[in-house]
């Protein structure tokens, strides 16, 4: 069996999403990122920190059907990824273009467990980046839940950069954290 994979990224279909979410979407993680607030008079401070769990923690990405149907118009981007071989899907990407601040926010980037870690998803964002570049954004942002550990040393090494938080962000009253990157 060859070790080389061979995938072709294209513009998903709406015929795409039922193996969209049958993909695993679950991941495991030793570390979270912990927030603690610190008030002092007038001031706030805010400090992210990395904590290992006691044990490892399983946890599911939450896939949402609604989210990625949002994405299917032209002005948004919902990316698929199969194997040239089999067809089988490896991935998907959606992303939420606002062209008024010019931003491109994207929202899952999900790989099935057994393709991880061989920089498919990697490249997958890299289109997600020259779709962005084409539709004149000059920003990408992220969005991921503190407890997305994998997740956040992903969008590092993609060289995104934390830029903030929101406090009950996702429907779970989970904290979000975002990461950017300019496109220029």
């Amino acid at each position: 069996m060859s070790t080389t994979l061979s995938f072709l990224i294209r513009d998903g279909l709406p015929s795409d999403i039922p193996a969209c979410l049958a993909l695993e979407h679950q991941y495991e993680t030793e570390f979270v990122w912990q927030m603690r607030l610190y008030e002092d008079g007038d001031q706030r401070h805010v400090v992210f920190q990395t904590e290992r769990l006691p044990r490892k923690m399983e946890a599911t990405f939450p896939a949402d059907e609604d989210r990625i149907r949002l994405a299917l118009p032209p002005e948004h981007c919902f990316l698929v990824i199969e194997s040239r071989d089999h067809g089988e899907l490896l991935g998907y990407l959606t992303m939420h273009s606002n062209p008024v601040q010019r931003i491109a926010h994207l929202q899952d980037l999900v790989i099935s467990q057994p393709f991880r870690r061989r920089r498919v998803g990697s490249r997958l964002l890299q289109v997600a980046r020259q779709w962005a570049r084409n539709h004149d954004l000059i920003r990408l942002t992220a969005e991921l839940e503190t407890r997305n550990y994998p997740g956040i040393l992903f969008c590092q090494h993609a060289g995104l950069a934390f830029c903030g938080f929101n406090d009950h962000y996702f429907p779970s009253r989970d904290i979000a954290v975002f990461f950017t990157e300019s496109l220029r």
